[in-house]
């Protein structure tokens, strides 16, 4: 909500949001919290509230919805209709999670540093509008950090010095009136409690009385507020964020319907090209993309030392290092199934994806390790070349087709499930589905063909005369 909302207020909007999310059949309870916590866990503002929202079963929802993004949609839509806010989806540990690693509320946050707090106000503004028309952005947003109204007042040294005060001195004698000063400690039982005084309230938060404040001088003498200092009416910060002693302010957003890697570099490029750092302002980039971005540099470490582990097993298995790469070669196989999977689930590529190409490799391997050596045991026995590539694969077949059916009949459940954590599982079971069965389908047609022309090729240049 805006900065400068109070309490009062923010609760005017409570039954209002309540309203438009229990009008969805989906939900089944609302929850709010409108502020920070009691206990003072999170140090959010009074212009924050949230709403918990409690899902009925996926079993009970309309037809026409199908997945939690349908529903976020839909919500949107509708807390659309309350001008002056902004709204945010998440989920409570995905958003705890997100606030550890960037300090914000949002799945990527863009952090401006600088001293003046207008500038980076200015640029964050400009940065958002870059940002708005990318496919794929949601929920953008300014972290709330806007003016608020204050009396401000500022002390006249002149009239001071004719007085013969100093700023500190004035300076205590307005904190003491105004924000008060301890003078005591009454103790009730065994818990102490200061005694505060200062002007009643009436006195304090009225503009023109605290222009008529009476202010102690030399001799004895009472002078008016306003003789001593300009007191008028003004706007401040509502919150001066710091992150490693530098102000900041942040623009938070959300990614649907894309993958991240690609949105975060588009709107990376954009913001350079479109929006160009100031004099003074430096920002950085957060959120989870950066896991994304550990974890893709290990997976470029893990997937090449995986690679030479299978080869080293397959060298092994047949001790001949040329069967060994003949049957390696099959990976490629498995992996156009799995980026097919991807593609008809409409899913990106990401992490646990990446992990199902993996596991792919054991099973790509192994359906070539079944069918070369049957080949080569045919060969072994008296065989033409291509009667034994024909025999082998005829060979192979049913186990072949066994093992790639049950890898690929037991995950699709978990292919096609949209219950709590498939947002994980799918991806793994899509590729793992798709790549088993393309690896089994082209290990039984491309692979005997690769072994026929390495063959040839060997015929070439160690000829033999023996072989047909």
């Amino acid at each position: 909500m805006p900065s400068n909302v109070s309490l009062t207020e923010g609760r005017k909007l409570v039954s209002r949001v309540t309203e438009i999310l229990t009008r969805y059949p989906e939900t089944d309870e609302v929850m709010s919290q409108l502020g920070r916590p009691e206990d003072g866990t999170d140090a959010t503002l009074t212009n924050n509230l949230e709403f918990f929202v409690k899902l009925r079963p996926p079993e009970t929802w309309p037809a026409d919805v199908r997945s939690i993004g349908e529903v976020i949609r839909r919500m949107d839509v509708g807390m659309a209709e309350i001008p002056g806010v902004e709204a945010n989806f998440s989920q409570p540990i995905r958003d705890n999670v997100n606030e550890n690693i960037a300090g914000q509320f949002g799945q990527i946050a863009l952090k401006v540093y600088g001293d003046d707090l207008r500038v980076l106000q200015s640029y964050a503004s400009k940065v958002k509008t870059v940002i708005a028309d990318i496919a794929g952005v949601a929920d953008l947003g300014i972290v709330k950090s806007g003016e608020v109204p204050q009396i401000q007042l500022r002390p006249n040294r002149e009239a001071l010095a004719r007085y013969g005060l100093d700023v500190g001195d004035f300076q205590h004698i307005f904190q003491a009136a105004v924000g008060g000063v301890e003078v005591a400690t009454f103790w009730e039982a065994e818990i102490p409690r200061p005694v505060v005084l200062r002007f009643a309230s009436g006195s304090r938060n009225d503009i023109e009385k605290i222009r008529k404040l009476p202010i102690a001088v030399g001799g004895g003498v009472t002078v008016p507020l306003e003789a001593l200092a300009h007191v008028d009416l003004g706007v401040g910060r509502a919150s001066i964020n710091r992150e490693n002693g530098r102000r900041y302010i942040g623009i938070r957003m959300n990614v649907r319907d894309r993958d991240m890697g690609s949105f975060v570099a588009e709107a990376q490029q954009r913001v350079r090209d479109q929006a160009p750092l100031p004099a003074g302002v430096q920002s950085e980039w957060g959120g989870e993309f950066e896991s994304k971005q550990r974890a893709m540099a290990r997976l470029a470490l893990v997937v090449p030392v995986a690679l030479l582990i299978t080869l080293g097993l397959l060298f092994n298995a047949f001790r001949n290092l040329g069967l060994a790469l003949i049957t390696l070669a099959n990976v490629p196989f498995a992996l156009v199934g799995g980026v097919l999977g991807l593609w008809v689930c409409k899913m990106p590529v990401s992490v646990a994806a990446a992990v199902g190409f993996i596991a792919l490799i054991g099973q790509a391997s192994l359906n070539g390790v079944l069918v070369l050596s049957a080949v080569d045991d045919a060969r072994d026995a008296g065989l033409a070349r291509r009667a034994a590539i024909l025999e082998g694969c005829a060979a192979r077949l049913r186990p072949v087709l066994m093992t790639a059916s049950l890898a690929a009949l037991g995950l699709i459940p978990a292919a096609i499930s949209r219950a709590m954590g498939a947002e994980t599982q799918r991806p793994i079971a899509v590729v793992i589905v798709g790549g088993t069965l393309s690896a089994a389908l082209l290990a039984l047609v491309v692979l005997p063909v690769m072994y026929d022309l390495a063959a040839q090729l060997k015929d070439r240049l160690f000829p033999e005369g023996d072989d047909d």
